[in-house]
């Protein structure tokens, strides 16, 4: 199942299910000329952090081989967080999505009932209109 979590790292790479978050520096810094006081809010993007050329070329084609060896350098890839603060439901997360897609793989033909639906972040992710796919039964 390995290429199939491929898929969803790359699928979650493309559209992160968390937008970002917020941080509080703890000391005074300086980041590319600028001075960060202790006690500023800063956001942290996923998004931005996951389309940056410097980490994942050719950022909006799907590829999902980026994830095959050793994957990303860490902190360029960040859907569940990254560090002491890393969601502790991420290999719960794991297994459900490998185990809902092998299902759907085998088990289905299906398609999107709207194939052109937008998606609006608020913060997450959220399909205009809850995504529907058409399910039909393999034989």
């Amino acid at each position: 199942m390995r290429y199939s979590w491929n898929a969803i790292l790359e699928a979650m790479r493309m559209t992160a299910p968390i937008y970002g978050s917020f941080r509080e520096a703890l000391v005074d810094f300086t980041y590319e000329g600028y001075t960060i006081p202790n006690g500023w809010k800063l956001h942290w993007s996923a998004c931005s952090t996951h389309t940056d050329p410097n980490y994942h070329p050719r950022t909006l084609t799907f590829d999902e081989s980026r994830f095959e060896g050793s994957g990303p350098a860490p902190y360029t890839y960040v859907p569940f967080g990254g560090g002491p603060r890393m969601c502790l439901g991420l290999e719960f997360a794991r297994a459900e999505l490998v185990v809902f897609l092998h299902n759907l793989v085998i088990g289905f033909h299906w398609s999107l009932v709207n194939p052109d639906e937008k998606i609006i972040y608020d913060p997450m992710p959220i399909p205009v209109k809850g995504l529907p796919i058409r399910l039909r039964p393999q034989n």
